[in-house]
């Protein structure tokens, strides 16, 4: 039995998200022992989309994997490169022929290959396939690889998060929630052995409505007109988890939540 260790850090945010990565990921790779680092990168572009030059920059840093979400693709070039750049894994309950992957395999430090997937969820998000359908569907193609098998469950809905962590359990190794900014505190291993969040929280400016200048998105709810969003700047965070899970069985050992920032 080998014992693996993933980093997964929640949606990194614009530029902020970007050097919080830089800063922060190589000394906690060191201390925790990570032998895989992924991380949500549909924000990583100016706050919306992904560029290949900003992959490319969390690459360097050290991330291995980028998930995606509804906002895969606000940039229209990742129509041009994320066919051929099998560390970005795109939603996989888009329609059939989409680009991208809809999930991948990668090994780890240790040798144990690790399966990731990618959903979006559909409540209070654009209409796309049933992710409980085709997360049934991937899970079993992943499972006849690894049994190590991580999914980012990109939704708004908490309800909708929690529900898909039960219906994966004992199925895979981590149902993890992304898209809203916020890190959660219910961080668990569900009685299958399914390490569960319902969301990973922002790895970007810490003083800011979920990312966005705070004065803007105030304008926008004081006088409910349209405004336009920018990324805001200032103090970091960087919001992540740690798994620990063991390959033969693919089961989580433990879950632990990362939240650190800058002082003022």
């Amino acid at each position: 039995m080998t014992v693996v260790r993933l980093l997964v850090i929640g949606d990194v945010v614009g530029r902020p998200g970007r050097r919080a990565v830089r800063e922060w990921l190589p000394g906690l790779k060191a201390d925790h022992g990570i032998d895989l680092v992924i991380a949500n990168g549909e924000n990583v572009a100016g706050g919306n989309g992904i560029t290949r030059e900003t992959a490319q920059e969390l690459f360097a840093c050290g991330v291995d994997v980028l998930t995606m979400g509804n906002h895969v693709w606000d940039k229209r070039e990742v129509l041009g490169f994320i066919d051929r750049e099998p560390r970005i894994v795109r939603p996989a309950n888009y329609p059939p022929g989409t680009p991208g992957l809809p999930f991948g395999i990668y090994p780890t430090v240790r040798g144990p290959k690790v399966a990731i997937g990618n959903l979006s969820g559909r409540v209070f998000m654009p209409a796309l396939d049933c992710p409980f359908r085709r997360a049934d569907e991937i899970v079993d193609e992943m499972r006849r690889i690894t049994k190590l098998v991580v999914i980012d469950f990109h939704a708004e809905a908490t309800s909708e998060k929690v529900a898909l962590g039960w219906h994966l359990d004992g199925r895979v190794t981590a149902v993890l929630g992304t898209h809203t900014h916020v890190q959660t505190a219910d961080e668990r291993i569900l009685p299958g052995g399914t390490a569960y969040i319902t969301d990973l929280g922002m790895t970007g400016p810490r003083d800011s409505v979920i990312g966005v200048k705070r004065e803007i998105v105030i304008e926008k709810f004081v006088r409910q007109l349209p405004q336009k969003f920018e990324t805001a700047t200032g103090p970091r965070q960087f919001n992540a988890v740690v798994i620990t899970a063991e390959d033969e069985s693919g089961k989580a050992l433990g879950i632990t939540r990362i939240n650190l920032w800058e002082e003022y």
